[in-house]
């Protein structure tokens, strides 16, 4: 479980300080989201737990003519966001939870998240306050992972960790909270969205590149996902155990200079009205 307070201390700081490699990782899903936005109409464009506000400017860039605002519950990822847009007078970002944020005379005729929108406590209620305040034409468009067993990366970090099975509570706020397809269908439709279409998107999640890919990777997965936490509590021979198994994991991934897993994805789109 990941949930709202662990973007605004600890994850989010961690994703702030590895902003670079976040976005590294998620380039095959961005390069394929944003093809598909762009036949999708909107000029005042809302992006959802913008995180470090790669969305955001990619689309500024796309759309110079659109106002483009980024929305983030953590502080250290908006301060991140901010640094990069210094020359995107069109882009804005404000720390606040797109559950409950609005803005003065700011209607949304599209709204778009890259894997942010997992992580809403009531994704009902959520949803519904994201319909109310946007124009009545609005479209709305957001990634978000699929199953678990399909994403090879959460599969060995598991094992490394030492754990198995499935979570306790799988629509709890975290990355695979909106791995089921017919419940995101539902919330969306019991929000007001209607026309909702899901579909399969599939990416390379990199995690290694350079000289040495390895150690790239190492570096990444002790400062994001499941297993940093647990390097960072771990000391002495317990830490070191688990720092071998996950090298040899990541070698045995490694190809030609790239550390990079399977990864899937839902493409989510709706519109209001």
């Amino acid at each position: 479980m990941t949930d709202k307070s662990e973007w605004q201390s600890r994850v989010g700081k961690s994703w702030a300080e590895a902003w670079q490699l976040t976005d590294r990782s998620f380039s095959g899903l961005t390069s394929q989201f944003l093809d598909m936005l762009t036949g999708m109409p909107g000029h005042t464009i809302l992006d959802i737990g913008c995180g470090a506000g790669e969305l955001s400017l990619a689309m500024a860039r796309r759309r110079p003519e659109a106002t483009v605002v980024g929305v983030d519950v953590s502080p250290d990822l908006i301060e991140a966001a901010n640094a990069r847009s210094a020359s995107h007078p069109s882009v804005e970002f404000e720390l606040g939870d797109a559950a409950v944020w609005s803005r003065p005379n700011f209607a949304p005729n599209l709204l778009v998240s890259r894997h942010g929108v997992m992580f809403f406590d009531d994704p009902v209620g959520a949803f519904t306050h994201l319909h109310t305040i946007a124009a009545p034409t609005a479209r709305l468009a957001f990634t978000c992972f699929r199953w678990p067993h399909e994403n090879a990366w959460i599969g060995g970090l598991a094992a490394i960790k030492g754990e198995g099975g499935s979570r306790s509570d799988p629509h709890a706020p975290g990355p695979f909270a909106f791995a089921d397809p017919a419940r995101v269908s539902g919330i969306l439709t019991a929000a007001g969205w209607s026309g909702v279409r899901i579909e399969p998107l599939d990416f390379a999640y990199v995690a290694g590149t350079g000289e040495d890919p390895v150690a790239d990777a190492c570096t990444f997965f002790h400062l994001i996902g499941p297993l940093a936490p647990v390097l960072r509590s771990h000391e002495g021979e317990q830490r070191r155990e688990a720092e071998q198994r996950l090298e040899a994991w990541l070698r045995n991934n490694s190809d030609d200079g790239l550390v990079a897993f399977q990864a899937a994805a839902w493409q989510v789109t709706a519109r209001k009205g």
